[in-house]
């Protein structure tokens, strides 16, 4: 992978959307321990989108780690994971809405100003109406540098792992086409923090090779590979 081409700090709660070339690798950074980066991944064209039910039950797996590749509704690779220094990405909870808020002290813009509390559906609605895109787009995220495991009861409920980055910890993207991803830095929904003070990151964009026939992500499993190369014959 080359040196950045361009680099972004998103500063906890907050919100930044980048359009990522096919042969552009995404990295993230933390810049504070405990970091959360609920993650959206469209089709450059904003007519595909990630699924994350189908990436993680075609992959036999229930988190994202390399060399996971995220699918989208139509079966096809949008990136692929090719590096993390932690094991385990959350797939399966979603992003905060505003009652994930109401733990935290009462907020607005009137008084906090650029401290306002927000939550990532908020802030995605936001970067989504840049677009022409809306509450409809919304979908399952990736929450980068969280964990969650499940508990030993009759609900198999899930448990939020506190302290599962620390500052410096970080992943990367590869696309494998050209996508619309949006981020947002805010508390994962199961959190259990009484206070308002998510982690940033740094955001580094590089040339990267493509995949070839010895790439892990395409050794992984067969839906893997099936996916990069519907993915390959779809972007000729």
């Amino acid at each position: 992978m080359s040196a950045p081409l361009h680099t972004h700090d998103i500063p906890g709660g907050a919100a930044w959307s980048v359009g990522l070339r096919a042969g552009r690798a995404l990295t993230l950074t933390t810049t504070g321990d405990g970091a959360n980066v609920s993650t959206l991944v469209f089709a450059a064209d904003r007519l595909d989108r990630m699924n994350l039910p189908d990436t993680l039950k075609a992959q036999m797996t229930a988190r994202i780690l390399p060399p996971v590749v995220l699918m989208s509704d139509r079966g096809q690779a949008l990136a692929s994971v090719v590096d993390s220094s932690v094991d385990w990405h959350d797939a399966l909870c979603g992003f905060t809405g505003p009652r994930d808020l109401e733990r935290f002290s009462p907020t607005d813009y009137q008084h906090d100003r650029n401290s306002w509390q927000r939550s990532a559906r908020d802030l995605f609605l936001v970067e989504l109406a840049k677009y022409g895109m809306g509450e409809a787009d919304l979908h399952g995220t990736v929450n980068f540098f969280s964990r969650v495991t499940s508990t030993d009861d009759t609900r198999c409920s899930l448990t939020f792992r506190p302290s599962s980055s620390v500052t410096g910890d970080h992943v990367t993207l590869r696309a494998e086409q050209d996508l619309l991803i949006l981020l947002a830095t805010t508390p994962h929904p199961l959190d259990p923090a009484t206070v308002y003070a998510p982690a940033g990151v740094r955001a580094d964009v590089a040339a990267v090779d493509p995949w070839d026939a010895m790439d892990p992500s395409v050794l992984f499993r067969p839906e893997s590979a099936r996916a990069l190369e519907q993915t390959r014959k779809v972007f000729l």
